[in-house]
């Protein structure tokens, strides 16, 4: 669910069919599915899904870390995972299966599209800082910031839905993301931010960077919606700033209320 919202939010920024749309996401979303059911035996275990905006092309990449699931070539016709590999071949132009040396599978999906808004092209990120930010929680990396416009707030309203949040409180989530994504440029440490989302039932703690020193209370305290002013302060229930590397990391946490408006 989460990697078909942010595809949908990226279809919205680049202008692309939605034809196109449907079939990257029943591609991507199977290749995820065949990860989910194969790759760690029924146990947890990490799912990265990569996208590229190329001219006239996206190239997705799914990546697991255990088992992982390859195509068997004595019979290709093999339904995996509900609608199966052979779909995967023919909804995109081209697929590859690789093993990783590490262990686990990496599928390489290469879709034609008719892109009507290219993207710009990224400049420069905190590589190592990014890494450090989402390495123990599920997380979204997204530059340039035109794109995370779209794909965050559609993947924390996503998340809100799964923590069991009321319909106000995924209303509130989705004013959050609007404030902080309207309000990243010119604060993020680079071209690309990542938001790494920890949900327990009924809270979500979210953390927002990397972001300049000096930037995490500006954009806590200045983040606004058009027509509702600054709405971090009024929305998170807490806040924290912390340091990593040279950069600073804005930390919120995001509860239901009880129905007398306490949480």
């Amino acid at each position: 669910m989460l990697v078909r919202q942010a595809l949908t939010g990226l279809g919205e920024t680049v202008g692309l069919d939605p034809v196109e749309v449907t079939d990257v996401s029943t591609a991507v979303s199977e290749a995820c599915n065949n990860v989910v059911v194969h790759a760690y035996s029924g146990e947890e275990g990490p799912l990265e899904v990569e996208v590229y905006g190329r001219e006239h092309a996206l190239e997705v990449v799914v990546r697991d870390h255990g088992i992982g699931i390859k195509p068997r070539e004595a019979d290709p016709e093999e339904l995996v995972g509900g609608i199966g590999l052979p779909v995967i071949r023919a909804l995109s132009e081209h697929a590859d299966f690789s093993d990783l040396p590490s262990g686990g599978t990496e599928v390489r999906m290469r879709f034609a599209t008719t892109q009507q808004h290219p993207l710009e092209r990224l400049r420069r990120s905190s590589g190592a800082e990014l890494e450090a930010l989402d390495a123990d929680s599920p997380s979204v990396t997204v530059g340039p910031t035109p794109l995370a416009r779209t794909v965050i707030p559609r993947v924390l309203s996503a998340l809100a839905a799964r923590a069991y949040f009321s319909t106000d409180r995924i209303s509130d989530m989705q004013i959050v993301a609007d404030a902080l994504v309207a309000h990243s440029d010119g604060s993020i440490d680079g071209d690309r931010l990542t938001v790494a989302v920890e949900v327990a039932p009924r809270s979500l703690c979210l953390r927002i960077g990397p972001l300049l020193e000096g930037r995490a209370a500006g954009v806590f305290e200045e983040a606004a919606v058009d027509g509702l002013g600054p709405v971090l302060g009024r929305l998170a229930n807490q806040h924290e700033i912390s340091q990593l590397g040279s950069a600073e990391v804005l930390g919120l946490r995001i509860a239901e209320r009880d129905p007398i408006g306490r949480t």
